[in-house]
């Protein structure tokens, strides 16, 4: 990255604009800065997560995710330039694939809901979705790589399956929607 911080307070910003990794200058509000803050977000998600218990590989697999946001962030602050490899979205598939396999099939919809760290690991999904389309956005105005994209729709996927992972951690469960069609199933037993 072209530019490494070392002051914080420089009030360059206060007029609406702040300096990409390349010095552009740009609105505070650009589709760009909005998809580096969703990334940025995700990213601290994902650090107050990681102060739940989880197994240890569950949380090495975070801390490279967080890694790798990083390096999303970074290829985003500089247009053109590319980080974030697509070596790093087929290692998602790999864990997305691994835990899954764990896992008993759904038989239907869950909630955002269970142990504390499964809520946080849902909280981690909607805001990669959010991070997504932030990036979709961008990319629809400007030209990106495609790894940043698939990275955080994999993302996504993978935070809801780690969010199952965690909530069976000590023998717990999904928390299952009550939907209606359930109810008449369950009734007509």
């Amino acid at each position: 990255m072209a530019n490494r911080l070392s002051q914080i307070a420089t009030r360059t910003g206060d007029a609406g604009t702040t300096g990409l990794g390349n010095n552009q200058r740009v609105s505070k509000n650009s589709l760009r800065i909005h998809a580096m803050g969703d990334v940025d977000e995700l990213n601290s998600h994902i650090g107050l997560l990681l102060c739940e218990p989880m197994p240890d590989e569950v949380r090495t697999l975070l801390v490279e995710v967080q890694h790798q946001l990083f390096n999303l962030g970074g290829e985003l602050s500089i247009p053109g330039f590319e980080l974030l490899k697509a070596e790093a979205v087929l290692a998602l598939d790999e864990a997305l694939a691994h835990h899954n396999a764990a896992l008993p099939r759904l038989q239907e919809f869950i909630l955002p809901a269970g142990t504390r760290a499964a809520s946080q690991a849902h909280i981690c999904r909607t805001v990669a979705r959010r991070a997504e389309r932030a990036v979709v956005a961008l990319g629809n105005e400007e030209a990106l790589n495609d790894a940043p994209r698939q990275y955080l729709n994999r993302l996504s996927d993978l935070m809801f399956v780690l969010a199952r992972v965690l909530n069976r951690m000590d023998g717990g469960d999904d928390v299952y929607w009550k939907s209606e069609r359930l109810a008449l199933a369950d009734s007509k037993d």
